[in-house]
């Protein structure tokens, strides 16, 4: 599972983001919730409520706001976060089949991480790299035009870097 962070650092950490922003006013919500990603790699269930105490709004307009953008994570993701494209292109190249395998391999679902925290997964409705059909993202390396066999090999070649 990814990292724990101590609550006493949590809360210091978001103090710090929020305070960053003067008077802050409803128009500073998605920048203070992009800094709080930025630093914790996720939107922490604690942030939602701490930018609602004092952007003075009810909690679940944060959330519903915060939700509405795909930019927005609310899970941990894994030091490897692995993006699958399921845009058309990749669907008919059967990027379905590279899923499958990942999940396999992993033993996750797509929006979760493993338990140590190492991999993420995550389905994204398109790459824009239609023509190198299927694409794989993970982290900022892109795998094009690849098959099960070459994610396997790919997901094995970073668990051997790992140790695992």
């Amino acid at each position: 599972m990814p990292e724990k962070i101590p609550v006493k650092t949590m809360e210091e950490k978001l103090q710090t983001i929020i305070t960053s922003y003067p008077n802050s006013k409803r128009e500073d919500l998605i920048p203070i919730l992009q800094k709080i990603q930025e630093e914790f790699n996720y939107l922490p269930q604690e942030a939602i409520y701490a930018v609602s105490k004092e952007l003075e709004m009810p909690a679940s307009k944060v959330y519903s706001i915060a939700s509405f953008y795909n930019l927005f994570r609310f899970q941990a993701i894994g030091k490897y976060h692995i993006r699958v494209c399921n845009g058309t292109a990749c669907h008919l190249s059967k990027s379905s089949d590279l899923l499958r395998e990942i999940k396999k391999e992993l033993k996750i679902e797509s929006g979760h991480a493993t338990n140590n925290g190492l991999f993420s997964l995550e389905t994204v409705p398109c790459m824009g790299a239609c023509h190198l059909s299927p694409v794989v993202r993970i982290n900022n390396t892109y795998h094009t035009k690849v098959d099960s066999d070459q994610i396997k090999s790919i997901i094995d070649e970073i668990k051997k870097e790992e140790d695992l």
